[in-house]
């Protein structure tokens, strides 16, 4: 009896390219999967590459605080007034106070900061939330002259309100919101606040705060 003819094989391939051969197919059908779930939107533009850009240092400044003067950071500090005293749970900024005989505050200065917003949005943002709940009349933003070359934008805004006391009486208060962006984009905003039956002495105080505080920046 004859035996059938040997069937004729194919070439052989080694076995190790079998599971290499699997991995590739797999990575194709990932690959349209992608595409299909991105919508293969060709309007699109490349990724950005990442920004090198880096945020200017702070300005050097000659400017040497006395030893009583507040840090508030960046390289600004605020020398409070005589007869105004440290808010020690103010945990933004450096915030000082002055209080009548019976504990009742009469006025307040805040010096705070930010990066990275304009000096316009961070005074406004500052000046609704003083007066978020109170019956206010706000002034209109207004420029100031930038009192030093580190300095590139300089805003202001008045206000008046009316609020309660302890006893739940009204009182009359006026503010100030000042804010100052350097170079680097650090905005310090300068906060004050006062009843207007206190506003002389409180001004006066304000003002030799101010400077302290525009010294130092």
């Amino acid at each position: 009896m004859r035996r059938p003819p040997t069937a004729k094989q194919g070439p052989r391939f080694p076995p190790i390219l079998i599971p290499i051969g699997a991995g590739l197919v797999v990575v194709v059908l990932v690959a349209v999967a992608l595409i299909l779930l991105s919508g293969g939107d060709d309007k699109a533009g490349p990724n950005p590459a990442p920004s090198t850009q880096s945020t200017p240092a702070a300005p050097k400044s000659s400017y040497q605080p006395p030893p009583n003067a507040l840090a508030v950071g960046f390289g600004v500090s605020l020398v409070p007034v005589e007869g105004w005293s440290l808010v020690t749970a103010e945990t933004k900024g450096k915030q000082v106070a002055t209080y009548a005989p019976n504990g009742e505050p009469r006025a307040f200065y805040w010096v705070r900061q930010k990066q990275n917003v304009t000096a316009q949005a961070y005074l406004l943002g500052i000046v609704e939330g003083e007066t978020a709940e109170e019956v206010a009349q706000l002034g209109n933003v207004r420029n100031l002259p930038c009192p030093k070359d580190v300095l590139v934008e300089c805003v202001a805004i008045d206000y008046t309100s009316t609020t309660k006391d302890k006893s739940g009486a009204d009182v009359k208060v006026k503010g100030t919101v000042e804010a100052y962006r350097r170079k680097d984009n650090v905005v310090t905003a300068l906060d004050f606040r006062t009843r207007t039956d206190f506003a002389q002495k409180a001004e006066a105080d304000a003002a030799a705060m101010k400077k302290s505080v525009i010294d130092s920046l």
